[in-house]
């Protein structure tokens, strides 16, 4: 389970986090009495299962919570998260570059950061469109994660959206998380067992309004759609803040491999089964790709509309992978390696219900 989150590697492949080991207490929403939170009446599946499989977890809720968030994120802090320049010029291709098409595009796409376990990371997250205006899609591992040992699970804390993030600026605002919702079953992620856990490597992010009180849809003036059981293969569009380039040393230092800017990668999809000790479920679908730790939770969009700026976001990113010419998986090294950024397509099963549980809470 080879997490891009942060740079950091952790685990069997090359992904930055790792998950819960033991049985965690799931809730719904619990929050103080006042606190509008929750679901409205009759928004909450009719299915107890389905209940089950949805947990939303309150982050900041009180005004003195999120002026704790926006405190916390200095610039000498958020700039920590950014790599050194090397002053070299851009080298780009279709497995990565920097993003200059539409403004709008990279309105929707910004940098999340967060504190894990002590430690400040960053990923990525995208705007959808939702009815409270308010809904950012993510990777699961940047909402809820463990230690370096895989225990302790926690809901990750600090968590600020920031849109069209670049060079340190904040176009739009900053956007502190309210609540995160993450299936159930990932929060019982023992991080030996990508078979079973990583199609749930997907999360949602309720924000509270910026601070002129603008909610993130209305402030950026525009959302991605979200799409559901779409075909994995495809041409599609893969965005990020990657803080390396993962597999590529000569683009090392470059502004869009720095967490300074918006990168992507463009091309056709593979499906990654994983290997033969270590595989991975159906689902986990992404195109040539040299995007590292930082770019986990960026989207995954098809039928992006050049002029526009939006598309459909199918699924996220989560972790690397490695094919050959043939498309068969191969060794990271292996000549004629290529790599790949993977994550789990987005399906009614799994990604719907929480998206539904998110869209209906009161920002």
């Amino acid at each position: 389970m080879p997490q891009t989150s942060s740079g950091r590697t952790r685990g069997r492949h090359n992904r930055t986090r790792s998950r819960a080991r033991t049985q965690v207490a799931l809730t719904a929403a619990l929050l103080g009495a006042g606190i509008a939170l929750a679901p409205p009446a009759g928004a909450a599946p009719k299915d107890g299962a389905a209940r089950r499989q949805v947990v939303v977890h309150p982050a900041a809720v009180t005004a003195a919570q999120q002026q704790a968030v926006l405190d916390y994120w200095t610039p000498e802090r958020m700039a920590a998260l950014t790599q050194p320049s090397s002053g070299s010029p851009p080298k780009s291709g279709p497995d990565g570059a920097p993003w200059t098409g539409s403004a709008t595009l990279s309105k929707t796409v910004g940098r999340l950061f967060f504190t894990n376990h002590g430690e400040d990371e960053s990923c990525t997250a995208t705007v959808v469109d939702s009815a409270n205006r308010s809904t950012v899609v993510t990777a699961a591992h940047c909402v809820n994660s463990t230690d370096l040992l895989g225990d302790n699970n926690e809901w990750l804390s600090n968590q600020m959206f920031v849109p069209g993030y670049h060079d340190g600026l904040a176009p739009y605002g900053k956007f502190v998380a309210r609540a995160g919702v993450a299936d159930a079953t990932w929060l019982l992620n023992n991080q030996q067992d990508a078979l079973k856990f990583d199609a749930y490597d997907q999360a949602f992010l309720v924000l509270n309004g910026n601070a002129a009180g603008k909610r993130v849809q209305d402030a950026v003036g525009a959302a991605q759609r979200i799409g559901f059981d779409r075909p994995g293969k495809a041409s599609v569009h893969e965005f990020g803040y990657p803080r390396e380039a993962s597999g590529d040393p000569s683009r090392a230092g470059l502004p869009e491999f720095t967490g300074a800017r918006l990168a992507y990668c463009a091309g056709q999809t593979r499906e990654y089964p994983g290997t033969k000790d270590h595989p991975e479920p159906p689902g986990e679908w992404g195109s040539p790709c040299v995007m590292g730790g930082g770019s986990s939770g960026g989207p995954r969009i098809t039928g992006l509309d050049p002029s526009s700026g939006i598309g459909t976001v199918v699924g996220d990113n989560t972790q690397g992978a490695f094919f050959d010419a043939s498309g068969q998986v191969c060794e990271r090294g292996t000549p004629s390696c290529t790599r790949h950024l993977v994550g789990p397509q987005f399906t009614s099963a799994i990604t719907k219900p929480l998206y539904k549980a998110a869209a209906s809470l009161t920002a």
